[in-house]
């Protein structure tokens, strides 16, 4: 087999597993949440539930992930298919929507940390199967980080947005609340036009990236930090 053919293999092979676990954990929280608070949406639809078939986005969980890996992007994400949440049918509409927006980001913090506590299991032992587990829960450390500080921004329809949403007075929230058909475009536009534009005019402007990767990387020693003194 090609060297080259089989580092990419090798790369994609320790990346799924990572990825669809952090996005299928990540929108069965905001299922259950939601279930807990009084909408039944997503319970009714089966997208309470840990089988990655029924959370998967062609796109977002597979084509995106590999072409950020191929492009060599400083972090790596995916999303899954939205879990629906019929946000009045909770039973305390404004609080209950920040709980459920921010059970996704605390999952994958939770999943996160869980790998980080694994790391001290790989001293026991070693060889191939132990090197490509040790890949997997570095990936997993990292990637949920990403996912969850990702999510986190203020920016609608991310978890960030719908959360800053429902703390603002409703005379801010509701007009920040109807930019959520357009976040996507931001974030395009965020990620991907304005860092190249500005490489264009000589000019670093992917300020976004920056700082995920720093709040990240901040993120991530403070949890092997953590789990090194336990």
């Amino acid at each position: 087999m090609d060297q080259s053919l089989y580092i990419l293999g090798y790369q994609i092979s320790v990346w799924v597993l990572p990825i669809l676990i952090a996005v299928t954990f990540h929108e069965a929280a905001h299922g259950f949440v939601a279930h807990l608070l009084g909408d039944d949406t997503a319970w009714r639809l089966g997208r309470v539930t840990f089988n990655p078939l029924k959370h998967i986005d062609p796109f977002g969980t597979v084509l995106l992930p590999v072409m950020l890996l191929l492009a060599g992007s400083p972090f790596l994400f995916g999303y899954a298919k939205p879990v629906p949440v019929n946000f009045r049918a909770l039973r305390h509409p404004r609080l209950d929507m920040i709980l459920v927006a921010a059970a996704g980001p605390a999952m994958n913090l939770v999943l996160a940390t869980l790998a980080a506590l694994s790391f001290r299991v790989l001293t026991y032992g070693a060889g191939v199967p132990m090197r490509f587990l040790a890949a997997n829960l570095e990936n997993a450390l990292a990637l949920n980080v990403v996912l969850a500080v990702f999510n986190l921004l203020p920016i609608p329809p991310l978890d960030g947005g719908r959360i800053l949403v429902g703390v603002l007075p409703k005379a801010l929230g509701r007009p920040l609340s109807r930019l959520e058909p357009y976040g996507l475009v931001v974030l395009i536009g965020l990620l991907i036009v304005l860092p190249l534009l500005g490489a264009h005019f000589g000019l670093d402007l992917d300020f976004l990236s920056y700082v995920i990767t720093r709040s990240s990387r901040a993120i991530i020693a403070a949890m092997l930090h953590l789990a090194a003194m336990i």
